[in-house]
């Protein structure tokens, strides 16, 4: 029990870091957390990760991350905490995870530090208390990197099938970004499992095709499901998986062209600087520069198991940032939490190693510089935000640095604790800072403010200068859900016998006015407003059928790649139906009686016209 106590300790604080306050973010980002709504009342929503019950239309990822959130909505019922624990306790096991995984062959010391470093990076603090699918897409290759780990020990095919097992599932978590650990994964398998190279190339494999079932078993059912017997799949121009894992969410990601993309490209310089930039910095990069340093000067010290792993994580580590900093479509600084378990395994590793060299003048000169490295690179982030804390920990950092020079002769009882303190206290107090400010929207950002991006937002501009991408009033926008006033919640709620209480365009909006009300509400063009979904003939046949009550807001936004079909109902409607203003929204009644099918046919044939 004694032994056990650190991880103890480093688990419970992990859990009180990630838990604490939890609810102040309330439904985060309203997009997942109306999937999940919808898949705590509707098993049909919950398999193909719809927005709204009825099954209008899909996130655009596959759903296994909404599955969990789902499930644990239907359990405990439809509320920020039943949404947000499940990624807190993934946090956790993460961290866990991961020092298991580190301990094997580099010690309990290398595994502790890895696992503190997870913990207190600011972005895996953001996005663990978070509903986005990043939590279980960490969770899933941290899993997957203990397996080929362990099959790497003793060449094992059942290990290394099970580490392909966690990189499928994790596909399904966040599609094509969990692929980024595999040429790791399988070259560290390749070099250093203890088998003949054919056996070895056996056994990658049957890795690979555990990869494609566990990962494409679900793509294989949607695809052969009925388009009119499912949701339209969120993010495809063409109402296919296959389109959105390779196209939106796939090439489309590196070369920019993510047809259907709302602002058309654009999304920050790419190059080697992009990661310590202003923008994602103060996310990922407290202790990056010290990773670099410690994989260099680690392989040089480490033993023969500690090499592997170096391998493996450092691997991991230069493949993801290596496409993050050149990537040249949509890309957020959230991304970069995918990097921090790699960090954090370098950094334990590295460390324990060169310190067990420590007497030698070289390893002691390579420690020292990683944590001057690490004190300055801490020093020029928080200078933006306490230059207190800044001076403080540059002072407390090259201190320790001289005591790490010094370490033959210097007590080991001071140096590391100082070397810790010093290492972990800028990172700590920004992710301290993080988890005590709420944050929601499409686009969280690890800090102290109040959730916005650093360098800016997204705002689109629509017709007649409406801004779309910003704010979080009574009409939300594309990155932030609206908050319904009472009035309208129960105009929506009553609405019986509809199949959707309302329609808007864009799905943040949608998952504003359906959590605030509690009724089915759908998302006209899907996240971006540019899927084409519902056509105008489609939804002009649900309007006559009377499947839709209200629809909710004005002109659509303007699509500069995919599908108008938005813009065009929401002209529609303006020109159909006679508008009324219920708690600051534009509400058109779809059932006007006043209006004969035969005027609605001569309205469309007009606005056909018009266009």
């Amino acid at each position: 029990m004694r032994a056990r106590l650190p991880l103890l300790l480093l688990s419970a604080g992990t859990a009180v870091l990630y838990l604490w306050r939890l609810g102040d973010s309330g439904w985060a980002n309203a997009y997942y957390s109306a999937a999940a709504q919808a898949g705590a009342e509707s098993w049909h929503a919950w398999f193909f990760g719809a927005t709204d019950p009825a099954g209008g239309i899909t996130v655009d990822k596959t759903p296994a991350a909404t599955w969990v959130m789902g499930l644990s909505a239907r359990l405990f019922g439809v509320n920020a905490w039943s949404i947000l624990v499940p990624q807190a306790l993934m946090g956790v096991a993460s961290v866990v995870l991961l020092h298991a995984t580190v301990r094997r062959t580099a010690g309990e010391a290398a595994g502790l530090i890895a696992g503190a470093v997870l913990a207190l990076t600011p972005v895996a603090v953001l996005m663990f208390r978070f509903n986005n699918p990043d939590a279980l897409l960490v969770l899933l290759l941290v899993a997957g990197a203990y397996c080929t780990v362990r099959a790497t020990e003793t060449a094992s095919a059942r290990w290394l099938a099970l580490a392909g097992v966690a990189v499928g599932f994790a596909f399904l978590a966040k599609m094509a970004q969990a692929f980024l650990v595999l040429p790791a994964f399988g070259l560290v398998y390749l070099a250093f499992a203890p088998a003949a190279v054919l056996r070895k190339a056996w056994h990658l494999a049957v890795a690979l095709g555990a990869v494609v079932v566990a990962g494409g078993w679900w793509v294989l059912v949607v695809e052969l499901v009925p388009a009119g017997s499912r949701p339209y799949i969120g993010g495809s121009q063409s109402n296919s998986v296959l389109e959105l894992a390779l196209g939106y969410n796939g090439l489309g990601r590196l070369t920019g062209e993510e047809i259907g993309s709302v602002g058309g490209g654009g999304w920050g310089s790419g190059g080697w600087g992009r990661l310590l930039g202003a923008e994602m910095g103060s996310q990922i990069a407290w202790l990056l520069p010290t990773a670099v340093v410690l994989l260099v000067a680690g392989w040089w010290a480490g033993r023969a198991g500690e090499r592997v792993q170096l391998a493996l994580w450092g691997g991991w580590l230069v493949v993801t940032a290596v496409v993050f900093s050149f990537m040249n479509g949509i890309i957020h600084a959230y991304y970069t939490v995918a990097l921090a378990p790699a960090i954090g395994a370098v950094i334990g590793i590295g460390a324990v190693a060169l310190w067990r060299k420590r007497r030698e003048p070289a390893a002691a000169a390579a420690l020292a510089g990683a944590l001057a490295v690490t004190a300055l690179q801490c020093y020029l982030l928080l200078l933006d935000w306490s230059t207190t804390l800044a001076v403080v920990v540059l002072v407390l950092g090259l201190a320790a640095a001289v005591g790490l020079f010094l370490s033959a002769v210097a007590p080991a009882v001071v140096v590391v604790p100082l070397a810790l303190v010093a290492a972990l206290l800028g990172p700590g107090a920004y992710s301290v800072a993080t988890a005590a400010t709420p944050h929601s929207g499409a686009i969280p950002s690890a800090g102290p403010g109040p959730g916005d991006r650093p360098g800016g937002g997204l705002v689109v501009v629509g017709p007649g200068g409406a801004v779309t991408g910003g704010g979080t009033g009574r009409m939300g926008g594309l990155l932030h859900a609206p908050d319904p006033g009472d009035d309208l919640v129960r105009l929506l709620r009553d609405s019986d016998g509809f199949t959707w209480a309302a329609a808007t365009v864009g799905s943040n909006n949608a998952a504003g006015f359906q959590l605030g009300s509690g009724s089915p509400v759908l998302a006209v063009g899907g996240f971006n407003g540019t899927d084409p979904a519902p056509t105008l003939e489609q939804f002009q046949t649900m309007v006559r059928s009377g499947r839709i009550h209200y629809f909710l807001g004005g002109a659509g936004m303007p699509a500069e790649t995919g599908s108008d079909a938005s813009e065009r109902i929401a002209e529609w409607v303006e020109a159909t139906f006679t508008p009324t203003t219920v708690d600051d929204v534009t509400v058109y009644d779809l059932t006007d009686r006043n209006l004969t099918d035969q005027d609605i046919t001569d309205r469309d044939l007009t606005a056909g016209a018009q266009r």
